[in-house]
């Protein structure tokens, strides 16, 4: 049953607000809310102060912004091809920002984060390039069946690439395997700051879509009937993924799941209206990859599972449930 709409946006937002308490407060050494409300307004040298700013807020906020952007995306991504099972991966942003990450430090050598990131991004959006050229065709544009062909195929030979430089270099193989498995460990608020611009615009460009999204879901020939440029909404569309997921995956690495499951979870409180849809996805987006973040931490002992594992732990069952389904709920 889905909630009245401003009730859903509420109870996400309070989902996000307790997934920031969390992502703070616990960890390997948890700490009461009572010290990190002291040590928030009061830093020193101890080791709660230490974490809490230097460690835990960053991750804090590079996961919301990740989290927020592949939520968005993933419900922009279902709506494009009219598909409960697609997701931001669709578009072949993963295997892009895999391939220049590993080239980048096959050719370089450095493995920084920072250098990591913009290599992601150049090769994210470079494969959303050649996907949405390789989609696009016929005099109306590429249909939702094509784009999604198009995203199956292209990962194909930058996978292939992938995995030949990778095992021949173990150095690069190191970084690569940490950057793929996901992760939030290590992201400064520099991370966030990078990628904000990219998320910012992906979202603006989302919420002036959203009244076109909904007359699109209905199908081509129906927004056509309704006076929308299929085409022109499907190519912004592509756009506004390319910039979340280019920027997500070059933060934190291709965490799975996230775009998949939170637009369920978004359609189910409060309808399928996008107006609604987008901006309750980027709220259940963030809270849901910081909760599995502080999962990683709590599971971990004195390691870390990183939030990739745990998203793709727990989104397995939400895809066997929504693939079992037998009646899939309208985009």
């Amino acid at each position: 049953m889905t909630l009245t709409r401003p009730r859903a946006l509420a109870l996400a937002s309070s989902a996000v607000v307790v997934a920031m308490v969390l992502s703070v407060a616990v960890g390997s050494h948890p700490l009461s809310p009572a010290r990190v409300w002291e040590v928030w307004w009061t830093p020193d040298t101890t080791q709660a102060s230490v974490a809490v700013h230097e460690l835990r807020w960053p991750r804090t906020v590079v996961g919301l912004v990740a989290g927020a952007a592949l939520g968005l995306a993933g419900a922009l991504m279902q709506t494009l091809t009219r598909n409960p099972l697609a997701d931001p991966g669709v578009l072949g942003v993963n295997a892009g920002a895999a391939l220049a990450v590993v080239v980048a430090s096959a050719l370089t050598g450095v493995t920084s984060v920072g250098s990591s990131l913009w290599a992601a991004l150049v090769g994210a959006f470079l494969a959303v390039g050649v996907v949405h050229v390789l989609g696009d065709t016929g005099s109306t544009g590429g249909s939702p069946a094509r784009i999604a062909l198009a995203g199956a195929a292209v990962p194909a030979a930058p996978s292939a690439i992938v995995q030949t430089v990778i095992l021949a270099d173990q150095e690069v193989f190191n970084e690569f395997r940490f950057w793929a498995a996901g992760s939030l460990d290590g992201r400064a608020l520099g991370t966030a700051g990078t990628i904000l611009p990219f998320v910012a615009a992906g979202v603006a460009l989302a919420a002036a879509l959203a009244p076109r999204l909904n007359a699109l879901a209905l199908g081509d020939d129906t927004g056509r009937s309704l006076g929308l440029d299929v085409r022109r909404t499907r190519l912004l569309t592509v756009v506004a993924v390319a910039l979340l997921c280019a920027a997500a995956t070059a933060a934190v690495g291709p965490i799975a799941f996230v775009g998949l499951g939170v637009p369920h979870v978004a359609r189910a409180l409060c309808g399928s209206d996008q107006r609604w849809v987008l901006p309750c996805s980027v709220l259940l987006g963030a809270a849901f990859l910081l909760v599995a973040d502080v999962l990683g931490r709590v599971l971990g002992g004195t390691s870390e599972v990183q939030a990739g594992i745990v998203t793709a732990i727990l989104g397995g069952p939400v895809f066997i449930a929504v693939v079992r389904r037998r009646r899939i709920e309208a985009l």
